[in-house]
């Protein structure tokens, strides 16, 4: 990727994206150098214009930024950074810069399917997930209709708080069927957006 620094008079600006919630954090600058130090530290560094120098975000406060990915526009002068906050983002303590909630719950069945990845590559000792992953295909499709079928029970004999209860374990134990498959929770939502027309 080659930033075109000289165009934009030496500092181009760099959105920052929260990795797992897809919410704006902040918008900062960075210089070539800036930039440089962001990937060669995995931690997002701008250079501020009111103290002419560059700094890492959270050097201070340690509220850092953890980068996952980096990507520049179609103009190669701006940045697009998906990152890891440590903290509140905003020297104001809010957690974006816009004043919004770092907060998206439906994003939080990506982080917990690359957390049952991270399991099933690792394989703790003393980790239930490990333990569906050591007793194979049969018994985690097992577990997905148990938990099915408690779910069905709730729903027509039981509570509101007990049906949300058994319905996110199944779609725990469906998580990890499918990671063992080697497929995505968002695999389901592409299929269901291709099946949806509008109804």
């Amino acid at each position: 990727m080659k930033l075109d620094f000289e165009k934009m008079g030496g500092l181009i600006p760099a959105i920052v994206q929260d990795y797992n919630t897809n919410k704006v954090l902040m918008l900062g600058f960075m210089n070539e150098e800036a930039y440089e130090e962001t990937k060669t530290t995995g931690k997002v560094t701008f250079f501020s214009r009111t103290k002419n120098r560059i700094w890492m975000k959270g050097e201070t406060s340690g509220n850092t930024l953890q980068v996952v990915t980096i990507a520049a526009d179609c103009d190669n002068d701006t940045l697009l950074i998906k990152a890891i906050p440590a903290g509140p983002v905003c020297h104001t303590g809010a957690d974006t810069c816009f004043g919004e909630k770092n907060v998206e719950d439906i994003m939080f069945f990506k982080y917990l399917q690359n957390f049952i990845e991270q399991r099933r590559q690792e394989m703790p000792e003393g980790s239930y997930t490990t333990t569906l992953f050591q007793k194979g295909i049969n018994r985690m499709a097992q577990k997905v209709g148990e938990e099915a079928v408690e779910t069905v029970i709730e729903a027509t004999n039981g509570t509101d708080e007990r049906l949300v209860y058994e319905a996110a374990d199944m779609i725990y134990h469906l998580i990890v069927l499918l990671t063992s498959k080697g497929l995505r929770i968002e695999d389901l939502a592409r299929e269901l957006k291709s099946r949806h027309k509008g109804q």
